[in-house]
């Protein structure tokens, strides 16, 4: 007996169990805990934060030394718990295939693991099977295979003998029997396992903070070096000034940054699962903001992933199909309905697939068998037609399905008064001849005609053909028939898709359509929606040389591997892309690309865990709302940066410039932690909750190469941080000169200016938009008070109480940092980024 007929014997299928190893998908080495914290703490900001916290453990300042530790410690932690999220998108794959498959055994038919299905192993196929590994079909009734998981084809392909079916599709009718051709890490879902185990790079944001960070790093102990040089020059302590130096450190470095980003993101994320975005991984919420390109595959993502007869057409009259979905609800516009009964009847009856009514009150109406089918019931029942009526009036008694070289289905029915009616429905090519129609040859012509403009607008188009005998044939003869019709049909794009590609269109930008299905589908689709003009390229990635001439709107027919080509080429010329997808063979583009997107009803679990974004309610739409949070975050991230680097930047020049207007040490150490803190903390991680800047979404995404620091930024942290010192350095000499205590008054000054500068880089000044930030300026205002006037902290921090005149002049002064945020953001507006 030979495998086709018997299958294997168990010893032979053990023994291939040995030799091969078991059917399972290749998975990434799982990474040690300690070496995913080690690749945290790289990250040149915190590298500077574990030597600033070393050094104020060896000086004995515990305090600060816990608050540094504590944002260290919560970035690691959040970064670590991130890669073990990513990591998922392989076990979810290597979970695709059933749990159990069906094999012929010693000549039985019996359930095994689907990891121990082996090469040569005898499969046994039916309706709604997951197929577990790649196999050669020997055996074929009707068997219909739905590849849309993994080649993006919205259609079933029909599976005859000799054809190959690959593991994690599924059997949407039909029977057969295959034999095993290849396993695990060399089917066709392990071939794309292998791709997913590739890591995904740096986000955008997370590319540019170790830019600033090294940057940051170096001048942060350059010029604490400088100060610690000067005051030994100067004859001041040793002890004292190798603490004043570490302390500038920690006042250079923004060590609250980490915890600035971590929750503007989180709360980036919160905002945007209220509407419907649910983010797996929080650096994703930013990367959105730097979207330069929205790749996005076809079915079920622009489209609704569901077969729905829109046209049709008899020798009489024309008419379209409303309504979505399988459900009945619809009608048939453009012509007398009961022009169609006839051709719709045939189709219901020519019919293997059956329509599931919604088991909730709302829910969805499901199809089950060929979509095609199924569409073809939903536009009868849209005529009122009842498919269980209609085959209780006209019982079938003989089928012939369909297969690839017939390209047709045919039935034959009983007549109530007699006789049979033979109905065949199937491809205009296979239908439209002479030798099987009667009909005449111009509306032959005129019926190809019709057909091909179908074509041509991307639908899937049906012929349908019928005529009635005495009795049944013997044998069948599909011949001599008179055509009914022809039905237009196909996956019709979604209604929020054409909005939310003009809206990415608003905000600059692109979208391009990556797909499986066939070039002029695609082209129908990415035309209707916008995506490309009547005379764009289509590229056919079947054909040789079809990357030669640049990039293009639309890829079809793209395989698993090739859509990690076309990312890989427009992420090297410098785009920021997302790439939203909901099948097996997006998980790899989904990986790869800067964010990937997957749907959350209809994705594969693949697609869901290779996401950093899932989108729970299916509406490309959401990506555009994601967007504008992602642009939040980056904006909030920058004025964080402005308010904390133009501090630190005062806190140093102070520093510097004070022993040469005669002030020995303008500040002591404490002081400088103090303020740190105070400006640093709360206010500083509130700024994280601004929202969002008015117009954000009118203008382009800022060019992928530009700094964090860049367009103006460093230019405006410099102006406000001279307005700052000179506010601290007057005051401190002035009160010099008068006899006032003058190092306290440069304390309160320099702090209640940042103060001022927090408020004033707000969003919107004036308004109750960002409650938080406000507590968070007041309570520090509050505490800064208290470190010149509560005696516990004036003996920690060796300051002085001001008098209540003294007081209401540095707080009047102090108003000029709110005054510089203002002013500068009026005289200096950041410019426009520039389209490319």
């Amino acid at each position: 007996m030979t495998p086709s007929s018997s299958g294997l014997s168990s010893a032979e299928a053990a023994v291939r169990l040995e030799r091969d190893g078991p059917n399972l998908l290749p998975r990434k080495p799982p990474t040690p805990l300690w070496r995913r914290v080690v690749t945290q703490l790289r990250d040149p900001l915190i590298i500077v934060l574990l030597i600033a916290a070393a050094l104020t453990v060896a000086t004995g300042d515990w305090t600060d030394a816990a608050v540094i530790g504590l944002v260290i410690v919560v970035n690691t932690a959040v970064g670590v718990t991130q890669e073990v999220r990513a990591d998922r998108a392989i076990t979810a794959l290597a979970e695709l295939a059933t749990p159990d498959a069906r094999v012929v055994r010693d000549g039985h038919q019996r359930q095994v693991p689907a990891g121990d299905v082996v090469v040569g192993d005898l499969l046994v196929l039916a309706e709604g099977d997951i197929v577990p590994a790649d196999a050669e079909v020997v055996e074929s009734a009707a068997l219909l295979v739905d590849e849309s998981a993994l080649t993006g084809e919205s259609v079933p392909v029909d599976k005859d003998a000799g054809a190959a079916v690959s593991s994690g599709t599924v059997v949407a009718r039909g029977r057969g029997r295959a034999v095993v051709t290849a396993i695990g890490a060399a089917s066709a879902s392990g071939r794309i396992a292998s791709l997913m185990v590739k890591g995904a790079g740096l986000t955008p944001l997370q590319r540019r903070l170790v830019g600033v960070g090294r940057l940051l790093a170096g001048v942060a102990v350059l010029l604490s070096a400088l100060v610690l040089a000067l005051g030994l020059v100067r004859g001041q302590p040793v002890e004292l000034m190798v603490v004043t130096a570490i302390s500038l450190v920690v006042a250079a470095v923004p060590e609250s940054l980490p915890a600035v980003v971590t929750l503007s993101l989180a709360l980036g994320a919160r905002r945007m699962a209220a509407r419907d975005a649910l983010v797996r991984n929080l650096p994703a919420v930013e990367t959105l903001g730097s979207v330069t390109v929205l790749a996005t595959d076809k079915t079920g993502t622009l489209t609704e992933g569901r077969m729905v007869a829109r046209h049709l057409w008899t020798p009489a009259a024309e008419a379209a199909v409303t309504g979505s979905g399988y459900a009945p609800d619809g009608k048939i516009t453009g012509g007398d309905p009961e022009e169609f009964a006839a051709l719709l009847t045939a189709a219901a009856l020519c019919n293997d697939a059956r329509l599931r009514p919604p088991r909730d009150p709302g829910g969805e109406w499901t199809a089950l068998g060929d979509p095609t089918e199924a569409a073809l019931l939903a536009a009868a029942a849209r005529l009122g037609l009842d498919r269980a009526g209609l085959q209780e009036r006209f019982p079938r008694v003989v089928e012939l399905p369909f297969d690839s070289d017939r390209k047709r289905m045919s039935t034959v029915h009983l007549l109530p008064g007699g006789g049979v009616r033979l109905i065949c429905k199937g491809a205009p090519e296979a239908l439209l001849r002479p030798s099987v129609l009667t009909d005449g040859p111009e509306l032959l012509a005129g019926a190809a005609e019709r057909a091909d403009r179908y074509a041509r607008d991307g639908y899937r188009v049906l012929a349908v053909a019928s005529t009635d005998l005495d009795a049944v044939p013997q044998p069948v003869r599909e011949d001599g028939l008179r055509l009914l019709g022809l039905v237009a049909i196909l996956d019709p794009p979604r209604e929020a898709a054409a909005a939310a590609v003009a809206d990415c269109a608003r905000a600059g930008i692109r979208t391009v359509l990556i797909t499986g299905d066939h070039p002029g589908t695609a082209r129908a689709v990415a035309a209707d929606l916008g995506i490309i003009g009547a005379a764009d390229r289509v590229v056919d990635c079947r054909e040789p040389g079809a990357f030669d001439n640049g990039p293009a709107g639309v890829y079809a027919r793209a395989t698993p591997e090739q859509k990690l080509d076309i990312i890989e080429s427009l992420r090297t010329r410098g785009e920021v892309l997302a790439m939203t997808g909901d099948g097996v063979n997006d998980g790899p583009a989904l990986r790869r690309a800067d964010i990937g997107v997957a749907m959350g009803r209809r994705g594969t679990e693949v697609a869901r865990q290779a996401a950093d974004l899932v989108l729970a309610d299916d509406n490309l739409d959401t990506v555009v709302a994601a967007v504008e949070e992602g642009r939040r975050v980056y904006a909030n991230i920058r004025r964080f940066l402005v308010y904390g680097l133009s501090g630190g930047a005062a806190e140093i020049a102070v520093m510097v410039l004070g022993p040469f207007l005669g002030l020995p040490l303008p500040l002591l150490p404490a002081q400088i932690l103090w303020i740190n803190l105070l400006t640093h903390g709360l206010p500083g991680v509130a700024l994280g909750g601004e929202p969002t800047v008015p117009g954000t979404m009118s203008q382009p995404p800022r060019p992928p190469g530009q700094s964090i620091m860049g367009a103006g930024l460093w230019q405006r942290v410099l102006r406000i941080a001279v307005v700052l010192t000179a506010v601290t350095l007057g005051v401190a000499v002035w009160g010099s000169m008068t006899g006032r205590p003058w190092q306290s008054m440069a304390f309160f000054a320099l702090g209640a200016t940042q103060l001022g500068v927090a408020l004033g880089t707000r969003t919107r000044p004036g308004t109750l938009a960002n409650p938080m930030l406000l507590l968070a300026v007041a309570g520090a205002f509050v505490l800064q008070l208290a470190g010149i006037y509560l005696p516990p902290l004036r003996e920690l921090l060796g300051t002085r109480p001001l008098s209540p005149g003294d007081l209401l002049i540095v707080v009047a002064l102090s108003t000029l940092g709110y005054a510089a945020a203002r002013l500068d953001r009026i005289l200096h507006p950041s410019p426009t980024p520039a389209r490319h």
